[in-house]
């Protein structure tokens, strides 16, 4: 037994972390799993929360590296993006901290419900485009409201936010999957990191857990990165619907029984 969890828990924990791994370095939703895992352990939301922002920091960073080493993510190009996503996912950490636990019990499960059927309905047009759309001052609106509401989100809940990146990414931009999973991936890093610190601030991590699934997270996410960036897009879609409609029938189950 270590920290009141049994072999069989910790087992889980790490298998959940490799698995949430790969699937966020691919098409984002790794949150969608570890966060009802770490709720399974008993753990107050405000912990799993930070817990898990510990944990996704070593998988996010894993993948931006991955993604930026290939030249698939422009560090200069979207630093607006890049600071938006910074300020507002502190201060989504900051709000999170305010709502009660009862409630947190309550919305978590239903919002990570909502996610995955949105994820799973929504189709991102398939776009060939393997170059960046000129820097605009249109350009610069696009970035910093969208590193704004998905940074705040992240700070908040996080559940599928790698998936909102890609998708909003691909839509906004006019850019392919790839490039698109790049943007995600990196800004899902900065969302993380800086969630993280706030979190740790406030008080709200296991490090125990969270250093040990991070690790499982971040072979996975390297695994995962490399797997996207050889396979493509058409590698990518069908692992996005079956992550997916898993997780959508898993957090049903959970829910209602």
């Amino acid at each position: 037994m270590l920290l009141g969890f049994d072999l069989n828990m910790w087992l889980l924990l790490c298998s959940v972390g490799f698995a949430a791994g790969f699937i966020d370095a691919i098409v984002g939703g790794g949150g969608m799993l570890t966060i009802p895992a770490l709720l399974t352990t008993g753990l107050p939301p405000h912990i799993a929360l930070g817990t898990n922002k510990l944990a996704a920091s070593f998988g996010s960073c894993t993948a931006a590296l991955t993604f930026y080493r290939k030249q698939l993510f422009n560090l200069h190009y979207w630093r607006y993006t890049l600071l938006a996503t910074a300020i507002s996912a502190i201060i989504g950490t900051l709000v999170v901290n305010i709502i009660p636990l009862t409630w947190l019990d309550k919305i978590l499960p239903i919002l990570i419900i909502c996610t995955a059927i949105y994820t799973l309905l929504s189709k991102p047009p398939i776009i060939n485009n393997n170059s960046l759309p000129q820097a605009t001052p249109q350009l610069k609106i696009k970035q910093l409201l969208q590193g704004s509401v998905l940074g705040f989100y992240d700070g908040v809940a996080g559940p599928g936010t790698g998936a909102f990146w890609t998708t909003s990414s691909t839509i906004l931009y006019k850019i392919n999957i790839l490039l698109s999973s790049g943007v995600a991936r990196s800004n899902n890093f900065v969302s993380n990191f800086c969630s993280l610190c706030t979190f740790i601030y406030l008080g709200h991590v296991n490090f125990m857990i969270g250093l040990l699934m991070g690790v499982f997270i971040m072979v996975g996410s390297w695994l995962g990165a490399h797997s996207a960036i050889r396979w493509g897009g058409k590698f990518i879609r069908p692992i996005f619907i079956t992550v997916v409609i898993g997780l959508s029938i898993n957090l049903a189950l959970k829910v209602w029984h």
